[in-house]
């Protein structure tokens, strides 16, 4: 619970690893392996036991894959980690690669060579992504391979055991709806698609299913597990059985079967004799879980997990939740800023300290659970890192004359927060002003936005980026993610992104964080969630249009605002912001804090 700030790099990794695996590939006749970041489940939190990438080559990012091969190996991770691969991993052993830019299927095209074999994990590897690495192999002249047992398992001596967390009810009064009601609704999904039963894979699609809570992986509520729904009758939980309390499995077992996780295939191949019609998520679902049915004698129909829209789109007892979630926290944060001001011009503060400081304040609540997230405290050239993580070996004292960046959130019964602020410490430069305005400008047009019904989050990307486009800027991450209802902090499918192209719906809860980083100096990001409201009419209009309702309330830094570069109008939006701050904020903090927010909120 809460961060560790330890350095979770190990030195002794990269060559050593490295070569042990390259040792037990050639005991297994293979060529080559493929070591993804993802567990089972194709979670963004891998708990420590399925850690591979990170046992392997030293990487603790949240995506990347490597590849090992006889005498060549690479590691890939996406625009967010590039620093921080260097600093992690041997470049020597491991040459980094551009995920997106300069795929792993592109570096096997390089590097295969007919006849050899390459394999991969099977529950680790989606449908998808494997039907691209045999079209590879095939035109390499290799061939791949699916393993039940993982290589690289057998050479990891002091693994971790898997996660043993206790399950949790989630109460109807915070999730709006019952299990029975939900579950209802996913079967009459699946009489529509005349599918007999599907496979769920994400722990936080069966969490919201069935109303339940865990605590196996980080900073997220999830009980690892996978669910299989038949169209009629009882769903099938693979649940390990230590988790659960006499009450909860009471509970559980009036609604589904309950079996432990190592039956899971067994009861694949069940529905695959049956003849069944199974929907799996080629995206989200490992091949072994699809061959397992087809081998059997099923038919997949390839779909999108049936529970991650109805998630997606809040009821309004979560919606009314996670508003009530973010006036609390916003409270702790302005506890928060009003302390750092104060103690930040003395120059003692470093990264890692004013971490610990943000989570006082958020348990002082006396409701916190969790922090969302490992929280991202960036002073100076570590704001830069776009996912940075704060260790005892990188933490940096905070400079006077830079922006600071803090990226955080609270993991609350009734909602999941996530807020980024830039803070200026002491006299910052012309230029600086000049980046923090431009980002805050991307943000206020995201926030402002109306836009038609199937609008989709790409369409709407570009209007966080434009004003950066103009002065040659831009970010290499999403603008907005989706967030869950005290469950994970990233949520799909909905997302502001250029790849973001699903229609985005009423009801949905969306991160809005434009960013810049100039590299080796600082970095800036802005972030409020926000919630897509539904269409509404527009004076002299010919159509209602969507929007977004702002559920976080905490002042922007006013002295690094470029008054003169902004518009009117959005002067007028960040007034109107504050206004509302002040007023909903500043009665649930103390006579201080209050002193504070009126000046950091004053009218521009």
């Amino acid at each position: 619970m809460f961060q560790s700030f330890e350095d979770l790099s190990d030195p002794s990794c990269g060559a050593p690893h490295a070569a042990l695996l390259r040792a037990e590939l050639a005991r297994l006749r293979l060529d080559g392996f493929l070591i993804p970041r993802a567990d089972a489940h194709q979670g963004e939190y891998v708990p420590p036991h399925d850690c591979r990438l990170q046992w392997l080559t030293g990487f603790t990012g949240s995506a990347g894959v490597a590849a090992i091969l006889g005498g060549k190996a690479a590691i890939f991770v996406d625009g967010r980690y590039t620093i921080q691969v260097r600093e992690q991993v041997d470049m020597e052993v491991f040459p980094a690669q551009h995920l997106i830019n300069a795929p792993v299927s592109e570096w096997l095209a390089t590097h295969l060579q007919p006849g050899q074999k390459l394999g991969i994990d099977a529950m680790l590897h989606t449908v998808r992504e494997v039907r691209r690495l045999r079209e590879v192999c095939q035109e390499a002249g290799a061939e791949l391979v699916t393993l039940d047992d993982n290589p690289l398992d057998s050479v990891w001596e002091d693994r971790p055991e898997p996660p043993l967390g206790q399950v949790s009810l989630y109460p109807v009064a915070l999730a709006g709806k019952s299990s029975q009601e939900k579950i209802s609704a996913l079967q009459s999904a699946l009489s529509d698609k005349k599918a007999d039963a599907c496979v769920l894979t994400q722990p936080d699609s069966i969490a919201w299913l069935l109303n339940i809570r865990g605590s196996d992986v980080t900073h997220t509520p999830l009980p690892l597990s996978f669910a299989t729904v038949p169209s009629s009758g009882k769903p099938s939980l693979y649940i390990d059985g230590r988790k659960l309390s006499n009450s909860v499995r009471d509970t559980l077992s009036e609604l589904t079967d309950l079996e432990e996780p190592g039956d899971f295939k067994t009861g694949l191949a069940s529905l695959g004799m049956a003849g069944s019609k199974v929907m799996i998520d080629p995206a989200l679902a490992g091949i072994g879980i699809a061959d397992a049915i087809t081998d059997t004698g099923g038919t997949l129909i390839e779909a999108q997990d049936p529970v991650l829209l109805p998630k997606a789109v809040k009821n309004e007892t979560e919606l009314n939740g996670a508003r009530a979630a973010h006036l609390r926290d916003a409270a702790a944060f302005v506890n928060f800023l009003c302390w750092f001001d104060e103690e930040a011009p003395k120059g003692g503060l470093d990264e890692i300290g004013v971490a610990e400081k943000l989570e006082e304040f958020r348990r002082a609540t006396g409701v916190l659970k969790d922090i969302s997230f490992d929280t991202i405290s960036g002073a100076g050239p570590n704001g830069a890192i776009c996912h940075y993580r704060v260790s005892r070996t990188s933490n940096l004292r905070i400079p006077q004359g830079k922006p600071f960046l803090i990226d955080s959130g609270g993991q609350y019964e009734d909602g999941t927060t996530d807020i980024t602020r830039t803070l200026a410490v002491g006299d910052v430069s012309a230029e600086m002003k000049k980046n923090f305005t431009l980002v805050l400008k991307g943000h206020i047009a995201i926030s402002t936005a109306r836009f038609p019904q199937g609008t989709t989050g790409a369409q709407l990307d570009t209007l966080a980026r434009i004003d950066l486009w103009k002065a040659g800027r831009d970010f290499d991450h999403g603008t907005g993610h989706g967030v869950g209802a005290y469950l994970g902090v990233h949520e799909g499918p909905q997302r502001i992104a250029k790849t973001g192209t699903v229609p985005l719906k009423p009801g949905m809860i969306l991160s809005n964080e434009p960013g810049f980083y100039p590299a080796g100096e600082y970095g800036i990001r802005l972030e409020n969630l926000e919630i897509v409201t539904e269409a509404r009419d527009i004076a002299g209009g010919e159509r209602p249009m969507l929007g977004f309702e702002t559920i976080t309330l905490v002042p922007m830094d006013l002295r690094l605002v470029d008054v003169s570069l902004l518009t009117a109008f959005e002067r007028d939006w960040l007034n109107r912001y504050h206004t509302r701050v002040r007023a909903e904020v500043g009665p649930l903090v103390g006579a201080k804090e209050r002193i504070w927010l009126e000046k950091a909120t004053e009218a521009i």
